[in-house]
């Protein structure tokens, strides 16, 4: 797949972005000064910079079995430094979660899309008393997140023994009891994976009944395809999602009802 489109709207996002001096909402301003446009780095910061440069200098292959819209740049027999350049969370991004995280201290947080595991590890560090679950399709990448995370454990890193991995496909995790997700609520919903039009409204819509007035749901690559950038639109102007901030490769959605009318913000990161 072409990676024209990704910048295109990458343009078209630097033309229309904000900074602070236009936010009106005291709740985004907040955030925004505070948590988005933060340059401070947190005490976690250097061990999971560790963690990246390791992933980047792994040569070890993985048969990924791709459930979703699949990679732009990769085949199913992918090295791990290909997955952790192209497929993981960059670093800015990344820390942005643990910002966001660190920020609203939810008590509950599902991630669907593992991958390498880095993610829930950024997470974890941010809210250690949290409980983190993150589900993975594919069996050979899930045990590699579980190895890495386990190997966090054993060098006694306490902050991560707050996340529970799940290998099953997002639909399964999504509706099958066995799981416990389908009638948990989270304060703080990541969704980076299957990168359609259809799996991301579907997912949205099945998750409207896991999120309370207070949840955050992050969604990843609202650029990455012209089918991800409608179903933003359309999670943008759904009845129950009364704000929602466009950050270019992530959009924040949330439900509070203090906002009585909707706003869109689409902020400088």
């Amino acid at each position: 797949m072409s990676t024209v489109y990704p910048l295109k709207k990458y343009i078209w996002y630097l033309l229309r972005t904000k900074n602070e001096h236009s936010i009106h909402s005291p709740f985004v301003f907040k955030l925004y000064t505070e948590v988005i446009a933060d340059k401070n780095r947190f005490y976690a910061f250097d061990e999971l910079d560790k963690t990246r440069k390791q992933l980047l200098q792994n040569q070890q292959t993985i048969e990924v079995i791709d459930l979703g819209a699949g990679s732009k740049k990769m085949n199913n027999t992918r090295k791990v430094t290909d997955i952790a350049k192209y497929s993981v969370a960059n670093k800015k991004y990344s820390e942005l979660l643990f910002r966001l995280v660190n920020y609203f201290k939810p008590q509950s947080v599902l991630e669907l899309g593992t991958s390498l595991g880095l993610s829930a590890l950024y997470m974890a560090h941010a809210v250690p008393k949290a409980n983190i679950i993150s589900v993975e399709g594919c069996p050979n990448t899930y045990a590699f997140a579980k190895q890495l995370i386990d190997s966090h454990r054993l060098h006694g890193l306490s902050q991560i023994e707050n996340i529970e991995l799940i290998n099953a496909s997002f639909d399964d995790a999504l509706n099958n009891s066995k799981f416990k997700i389908q009638n948990s609520k989270f304060d703080v919903i990541y969704i980076d994976g299957n990168h359609t039009y259809e799996a991301t409204i579907k997912y949205f819509h099945i998750l409207l009944k896991n999120v309370n007035e207070n949840s955050l749901l992050i969604f990843d690559d609202i650029y990455w395809a012209p089918g991800m950038t409608q179903a933003w639109e359309e999670i943008k102007a759904h009845p129950a999602v009364t704000l929602t901030i466009d950050l270019y490769k992530v959009g924040l959605v949330f439900f509070r009802k203090e906002n009585k009318q909707k706003e869109h913000f689409c902020l400088r990161y």
